[in-house]
């Protein structure tokens, strides 16, 4: 089980049945393997906020744990779905501190387990008769892909924007959590107004928290990461802080040719963090993380008052200052 983030305990029980349906369908995987495969993935845990922002916008809108269960069960296995993926592309050895999925069983099993967790996800999509929901995340999951081919191809290129990264975090991250809001809502039979507006709640807010992990990507332990320190940096991918560096530091060129030696040593890892430190990369991307929360919570103005909204209030100061 996952313990709820303290402005989630209102919706606590609503979680609990989210991961007593997930530990369900995974369990019911007609070859073991799978299952067991599906299930080490469910270990790592998770924060579990796609299902939460789900649940607590479809409380906003005054609905029922049976309208918004299903559509928050179905948002993470499509989440985890793409984490299987990841750790593939990435070659990743650990996620949140235990094995990955990939290094226990290899990449083939490893990308049918997240092709298994999304097709569970369609059949529970399916029992909704709102076509809206199923189009929604339909489109959310091609621009999810975009955004990690762009990605791939934009690895060790040090010429690439600040409107390419934005792009990327867009596709990749933001819009399943602004899908995750405006679904929720909708689950809920809310109004096209109050979907909108925490559709766009999700979408800032999915900014910032993609922001923010990739601060905490250069910032954090190995430990609370629960994998290698700069993973992002070692494969190639340029997020904000490097980004800005390459723009602003006045070692630029010293930083370029670093990230384009492909395979660093370890004391030039540290070397590259360094330069991005000393610039001011991660501090830059605090604040346009800080710049995306204020977004988001301003969205929240002229909703419906009580706990939910309360929470989602919650939710946005902690993904502005959050350190794990």
């Amino acid at each position: 089980m996952v313990k709820a983030l303290g402005f989630l305990q209102a919706i606590e029980d609503d979680l609990r049945r989210v991961e007593e349906e997930l530990q369900r369908l995974v369990a019911e995987a007609g070859v073991p393997v799978l299952a067991e495969a599906s299930m080490q993935l469910l270990r790592a845990g998770g924060k579990r906020l796609r299902p939460a922002f789900a649940l607590l916008s479809g409380r906003l809108a005054n609905g029922k744990p049976e309208q918004l269960v299903p559509l928050a069960v179905a948002l993470e296995l499509i989440h985890m779905a793409t984490l299987v993926h990841d750790d593939v592309v990435d070659e990743a050895a650990t996620r949140r501190g235990l094995p990955t999925v990939r290094a226990r069983w290899g990449d083939q099993l490893s990308l049918h387990t997240g092709d298994y967790l999304f097709a569970k996800s369609l059949l529970l999509i399916a029992g909704y008769e709102d076509e809206r929901i199923a189009t929604t995340l339909a489109r959310v999951s091609v621009r999810m892909c975009e955004g990690e081919i762009r990605q791939m191809a934009s690895s060790y290129d040090v010429t690439q924007s600040l409107r390419d990264y934005f792009y990327r975090i867009k596709a990749k991250t933001a819009l399943l959590i602004s899908a995750s809001c405006a679904l929720g809502a909708l689950a809920a039979r809310a109004n096209g107004e109050i979907m909108r507006h925490l559709g766009a709640y999700g979408y800032y807010l999915g900014m910032a928290f993609q922001i923010t992990d990739d601060i905490l990507d250069m910032a954090a332990t190995e430990q609370e990461l629960g994998k290698p320190v700069a993973s992002d940096l070692r494969q190639g991918v340029l997020t904000l802080p490097a980004i800005h560096a390459l723009r602003a530091s006045p070692r630029r060129d010293e930083l370029a040719a670093l990230i384009s030696r492909r395979r660093l040593e370890e004391r030039e890892v540290r070397h590259a963090l360094k330069l991005i430190q000393d610039c001011g990369g991660l501090e830059f991307s605090r604040r346009v993380a800080i710049w995306y929360v204020e977004k988001a919570k301003k969205r929240l103005s002229g909703l419906p008052g009580g706990w939910p909204l309360e929470a989602l209030e919650a939710a946005a100061d902690f993904i502005g200052t959050r350190q794990f």
